[in-house]
């Protein structure tokens, strides 16, 4: 049986920074990742070869991380029915509000689920990308349910904190 893996494409190696936030959450869960810079504008038939290949090798989902214009995604996206996450980057003078928006306008049938800018968005395409691939897999889905759990206690013991340090 083949192993799901998530593919993890950036549009320049500098965004490498905040990929490296999904690459962490991936990681850290045991999920098996192969990581791309692909510019879809100045690269669109090795996009094209990749993702054919990537398809045919058992990827579970696809995170496309873009600054700018961020053609990206939407190119992952149309050449694919896998699941596409976007993330926006905030290489350039509009702090990452075009990426943002580039990512999101998507037309319809070629959906490509957006996340936040930047590194938390990057981080939460790691754990939504895990939440595809734990669809099928029950230990996967565990290990994803006892990290939220671990942040609850988290949340909960810096609360008790406060409680005794503002009752003292």
């Amino acid at each position: 049986m083949i192993k799901p893996f998530v593919a993890i494409l950036m549009d320049s190696d500098s965004d490498l920074p905040v990929a490296k936030a999904a690459l962490e959450v991936l990681k850290n869960l045991g999920i098996q990742i192969e990581v791309k810079v692909h510019s879809a504008l100045r690269t669109p038939d090795i996009i094209r070869t990749y993702v054919a290949d990537a398809d045919k090798r058992g990827v579970a989902a696809y995170i496309a991380c873009a600054g700018m214009s961020a053609h990206l995604a939407g190119v992952v996206a149309s050449l694919t029915v896998k699941p596409v996450i976007g993330v926006p980057v905030s290489n350039s003078s509009l702090d990452g509000m075009d990426a943002l928006l580039s990512t999101v306008q998507m037309p319809g049938g070629t959906p490509v689920a957006t996340v936040a800018i930047g590194e938390t968005g990057a981080r939460n395409a790691g754990y939504l990308a895990a939440q595809i691939i734990a669809l099928g897999d029950k230990e996967l889905a565990n290990r994803l349910r006892m990290e939220r759990q671990a942040s609850a206690e988290e949340v909960l013991a810096k609360d008790a904190a406060l409680q005794q340090q503002l009752a003292g």
